[in-house]
């Protein structure tokens, strides 16, 4: 399936900096939306860039004209107090899905988090892994509203009939930085794979999958990211003699079980 326009929310942020490059295509136009600026055009790159905040309604429903696919990244990243993180990711995700809904737009990625599930304890499900479908066990208000990003776009699969994956995702950067990620990490190639393969599908549904790479050490299952055609290329093992030692930890969540709640973290 060919997408000729893409829909980025916090694409200035890490994740949409990673994956602005990485989801360049010759036939594919990367509409860009940020409150932060972003940068301009590179030779070669399609890109419409739009400043301001996703949970402007009118801005949204402008930004979602012609849009054949949005990929929702944006949000607050980390532990916050409640009403930034009701505002900016659980009302911030309803007015995208809802201006997505207004302009008729078919697809929609949402970016969840391991947080969602933090308090699922590691090895619970097995020697398969934790599937991407387990229920909400969240961690933090953080992890409360990315279970809330998942319930909102199922509700508007159900409602609505647009085709949502939601991307419970690990950790993407350039390489693990501790012993936990070495199982959660997901390489930023790999990353961009499974947004592909998420555009690519060719029936609506809802689905939640877990975003990872084929990890050596991996502790959640790949198997609904693999039904709709991901395949991972990448491992953090080629980095465990770079990681500091350390013990995995107990929960999935890791260290935000200890935060406090409604406490900035920089995790």
């Amino acid at each position: 399936m060919s997408i000729h326009r893409v829909l980025i929310t916090g694409a200035a942020g890490n994740l949409g900096r990673l994956m602005r490059p990485r989801l360049a295509r010759p036939d594919r136009v990367l509409r860009l939306l940020d409150l932060a600026p972003l940068e301009p055009a590179a030779p070669g790159e399609q890109v419409e860039l739009v400043t301001g905040s996703l949970n402007d309604p009118d801005l949204m429903a402008a930004a979602c004209v012609d849009v054949e696919a949005i990929i929702h990244l944006g949000g607050i990243s980390r532990e916050d107090d409640w009403a930034r993180i009701l505002e900016v990711n659980i009302d911030g995700t309803r007015t995208v899905l809802e201006a997505a809904r207004i302009a008729g737009v078919p697809k929609v990625v949402l970016a969840s988090s391991n947080h969602a599930v933090g308090y699922r304890r590691i090895g619970e499900a097995g020697p398969g892994g934790l599937p991407g479908e387990s229920t909400p066990r969240p961690d933090t208000y953080y992890g409360v509203s990315k279970a809330a990003l998942e319930a909102l776009g199922s509700l508007y699969h159900e409602r609505f009939g647009i085709d949502v994956s939601c991307l419970r995702i690990g950790s993407c950067f350039d390489e693990p930085a501790d012993v936990r990620q070495l199982s959660l990490w997901m390489s930023p190639d790999d990353c961009a794979r499974l947004l592909e393969a998420c555009l690519a599908t060719e029936e609506p549904g809802y689905r939640v999958l877990w975003g990872v790479s084929a990890n050596t050490r991996a502790v959640v299952s790949l198997r609904e990211a693999e039904a709709i055609g991901y395949r991972s290329l990448d491992d953090a093992e080629r980095f465990a003699d770079r990681v500091p030692p350390g013990a995995l930890p107990e929960h999935i969540g890791g260290a935000f079980l200890e935060t406090p709640l409604g406490q900035a973290n920089p995790i």
